[in-house]
């Protein structure tokens, strides 16, 4: 009789397991539902459903988990949580709780995680700025370790990290990914490109720089090369109406808030030409004026071999003033970076000199007076000009790569479900979709898609930036900036006392530089942790070649037809 009752429960715990089975298992049709839920794709149906299946099949042990996830507040970001986080789970069965803030809280957050040891979220989208912040603390997952030891059976065989568009930006010193990119945008320079190609706008530009200059140093209308040449524009259509109406030749924006410190940290002295020649940041000075000597940082203010507080820091921040005063509107001043960018799409805007480029999805940039009659942007998008500090060599630009990161604590099937989440935002399946909403792409397999390719014209030259070698010279904040959350405090507040009068350009940047050396010289000792130089005279490192870099006259305004200024985007795939 025992025996008999044993069997009849080995039975039915066999049935109800198979019965779970049936259950969590998805059928040939719903996978190509979500396939099609997808489309366009970069790969074909078929590639698409095999990896697909591959996801179902790999996250069955993770079925009813759920994976906190954080990210700024972008259009790719709000796709992922709307969408792409319902067809996740519908393949995985794994619940997908995804937070949305903004920046500065994301940057705090992961701070006090990887710093601290509070568990806030299981995922993160942060920008690899933070490389060198995580190559020091060592609080986030080795992603190079975990593909090749526990996490090797939950990572995609079809990820192919080689197709991935600045994959480098996420690892530490020694190429170990720290960091996978989920959506990247550059700061490239925008203008109103069916006004600077009008005849009678260009023999009024002619004009204008022949009774500035004299008409044998008088030029054309055209990109600018450099930042006179762009301070010309704006003043140029500042008092120019067209076609009756009021315009600006300049955007930017004022307003206190952690957005205008990136305004600078993502590249604005770099772009002035603060730093020194060598890729991806300047060696050994880098775009935060940070002296950085065998990996480690030896500091910020001039008098210790740093440029932060130098004459070429001093004249970004200066000129950052000079062109918000006389060039942009009142409004603009008050807003922040999102503000900024979108303004530039209301019509009343000639020229924005680095526009982040994420913000050329939204539907302002294509309707209205931003498209011809054939829905074509009359914008256009083009290498950054740079300031009188910058040469041949240097960084040219920013790039921003948003970045899957889980923080250690993040341990088990949650970090094993975390890992499949954050590959199936990336992975070639999803891509293409993801692109086409957010213009962010990570893939060069995106890019090459005979969809990509047919539309490239409505992008405005964004598409033959990603695929040149440009990708390469517009770079983010990188390995040598040690601790980005501490370090990236001191910028904004100082930057706004300047802008609003109560401090002057050079008091905000010493402000800013003794600040980091302060905070540099109480970091941990860790691994490439900072060890300052001993203090000498200004005067001492400024006579030295490279940077910092003494004070230097004004330049000679240059510009290039559009055609010309983007050959470097056309020559390379």
């Amino acid at each position: 009789m025992m025996r008999s009752i044993f069997f009849v429960i080995v039975f039915a715990s066999c049935l109800v397991s198979v019965i779970s089975q049936a259950d969590s298992a998805l059928t040939k049709g719903q996978l190509k539902g979500i396939a099609n839920n997808l489309q366009p794709a970069s790969i074909s149906k078929a590639k698409m459903l095999t990896e697909l299946a591959w996801f179902h099949k790999t996250s069955q042990p993770f079925r009813g988990k759920t994976v906190h996830v954080v990210s700024e507040d972008i259009p790719t970001h709000r796709w992922e949580k709307e969408v792409l986080a319902k067809q996740f789970t519908a393949l995985t069965g794994i619940k997908i709780n995804y937070s949305i803030i903004g920046e500065g809280a994301v940057v705090e957050a992961i701070f006090r995680q990887v710093s601290q040891g509070t568990h806030l979220y299981d995922i993160y989208v942060n920008d690899a700025d933070h490389i060198g912040t995580h190559a020091r603390v060592q609080g986030v997952v080795n992603l190079t370790e975990y593909m090749q030891g526990k996490g090797k059976k939950f990572t995609n065989p079809d990820l192919d990290l080689d197709d991935f568009i600045n994959l480098k930006f996420g690892q530490d010193y020694d190429g170990q990914q720290l960091q996978l990119p989920d959506q990247q945008f550059a700061n490239l320079y925008w203008f109103r490109h069916d006004w600077f190609t009008r005849p009678d706008i260009r023999t009024q530009f002619r004009a204008y720089t022949a009774k500035k200059y004299g008409d044998k140093h008088a030029y054309d209308l055209g990109v600018p090369v450099n930042w006179a040449a762009y301070e010309d524009i704006a003043d140029f259509f500042t008092q120019t109406p067209i076609d009756g109406n009021k315009v600006y030749g300049h955007m930017d924006f004022g307003k206190k808030s952690p957005s205008l410190g990136w305004r600078f940290t993502d590249a604005w002295l770099s772009i002035a030409g603060a730093g020194d020649k060598g890729l991806p940041n300047g060696v050994p000075v880098g775009e935060w004026g940070i002296r950085t000597v065998n990996r480690i940082p030896r500091g910020s203010t001039v008098r210790r071999g740093g440029a932060t507080n130098g004459p070429a820091a001093v004249y970004a921040l200066q000129t950052y003033i000079d062109w918000l005063a006389k060039y942009t509107s009142p409004e603009a001043r008050l807003g922040t970076f999102k503000d900024n960018n979108i303004a530039s799409a209301k019509g009343n805007v000639a020229q924005q000199i680095f526009l982040y480029t994420l913000w050329l999805s939204e539907s302002a940039f294509h309707k209205g007076d931003m498209v011809n009659e054939e829905g074509l942007p009359v914008w256009r998008v083009a290498p950054t000009p740079h300031g009188r500090y910058w040469s041949e060599g240097m960084k040219v630009g920013y790039q921003d790569i948003g970045s899957w990161t889980i923080p250690k604590d993040t341990q088990g099937g949650r970090r094993a479900a975390s890992w499949l989440w954050a590959q199936f935002c990336v992975s070639k399946s999803a891509a293409l979709a993801k692109f086409i909403v957010g213009g962010t792409p990570v893939r060069h397999s995106t890019l090459k898609t005979a969809y990509v390719q047919k539309n490239k014209k409505h992008w405005g030259g964004l598409i033959e930036f990603y695929q040149s070698d440009g990708v390469n010279k517009w770079t983010d904040t990188g390995l040598n900036v040690p601790h980005y959350p501490l370090l990236f405090r001191e910028w904004w507040p100082n930057l706004d006392n300047a802008i609003q009068g109560k401090i002057s350009a050079q008091q905000a940047m010493d402000n800013i530089a003794q600040a980091q050396d302060k905070i540099m010289h109480t970091l941990p000792k860790t691994k490439y942790g900072p060890r300052l130089n001993k203090q000498s005279t200004r005067q001492y490192w400024l006579n030295k070649a490279g940077a910092p870099k003494a004070q230097r006259g004004p330049e000679s305004p240059k510009t290039l037809p559009y055609e010309e200024a983007i050959k470097q985007w056309r020559s390379h795939d």
